[in-house]
């Protein structure tokens, strides 16, 4: 056996980790700042009783989630690809929701999709119409209702050698989506209101027969946008951001500047009401989280 190894972080506990090498899982004590997703290096230390592994170093990575507070940020989450956000007519999802996490993916390098779950319920004129706004934009949207297993099969194929992530408010389906996909029962306790909440703190990353890795981590359930800058939140909303290279003037606040493009084609209705509202709304700080 190789004294020097490398892995794949596949759970994270409080200070100890489970690492996937070539051979065989792992258990490991982490170095600062190892996140599930993270590939590192390890050495072995054989003992009497089983293989274990001290973390020397971890590999570069090419994404990662954080969460911001002031100038202070930790990682929880790492080497993703895609983020999966899931929108439901029941629980309703918020158009702020939805613009909160593609503003988040933007400011990671993470490609966002929306999953439009529970699609055996009935879904309102408003809320096709707001699913409408966001395939007017290009993104990617997947029907499916996970509790019915329906369509699932769109989203394993969409998902084929990608690592992702599903983020959603209580209620969303992310554990049965999770279960549906991995064949691990997620466990979850459900509320009065009848939206479940995860029963662990571990954090897991799963993978699936066609090379999809499925990130499960509580630290993700709610990143703040408030640590990021202003930059960063006007590259989350992209037609706002294009439109705002022909402002007049460099230093446009988008809201009462003359010569604003911004506002030329919220007028126009070139750019959505709602986009523009929770831009503003987000880049002014008047969101909590």
């Amino acid at each position: 056996m190789e004294k020097l190894q490398s892995g794949l972080v596949i759970e994270f506990y409080s200070n100890s980790c489970l690492v996937r090498t070539v051979n065989e899982d792992i258990k490991c004590l982490a170095i600062k700042n190892i996140v599930v997703g993270d590939i590192v290096n390890l050495e072995l230390v054989q003992d009497s009783k089983e293989t274990r592994g001290i973390i020397i170093s971890k590999e570069p990575r090419t994404s990662f989630l954080q969460k911001r507070e002031g100038i202070k940020s930790k990682a929880v989450a790492a080497n993703i690809s895609h983020v999966g956000i899931l929108v439901t007519p029941e629980p309703s999802t918020s158009s702020e929701f939805i613009d909160k996490w593609l503003v988040t993916a933007s400011s990671s390098n993470i490609v966002p999709f929306i999953i439009n779950n529970k699609t055996d319920l009935d879904q309102s004129p408003d809320y096709k119409q707001k699913l409408q706004i966001y395939k007017d934009l290009d993104i990617k949207i997947i029907n499916l209702s996970a509790k019915n297993n329906t369509n699932t099969e769109e989203l394993k194929e969409y998902l084929r050698a990608k690592c992702v992530v599903f983020v959603g408010n209580s209620g969303a389906g992310k554990s049965t989506l999770t279960t549906k996909l991995t064949g691990k029962h997620i466990k979850t306790n459900m509320l009065s209101n009848n939206q479940g909440v995860h029963t662990t703190s571990i954090s897991t990353l799963y993978e699936l027969d066609n090379q999809t890795k499925i990130i499960d981590s509580p630290g993700v359930r709610d990143l703040p946008i408030s640590g990021l800058s202003s930059n960063e939140i006007i590259r989350g909303f992209a037609e706002i951001y294009l439109s705002s290279k022909d402002c007049k003037f460099s230093d446009c606040n988008h809201v009462v500047n003359e010569g604003c493009k911004v506002l030329s084609k919220l007028l126009d209705g070139e750019i959505n009401e709602s986009r523009y509202n929770n831009f503003i709304k987000f880049r002014d700080g008047d969101v909590d989280g």
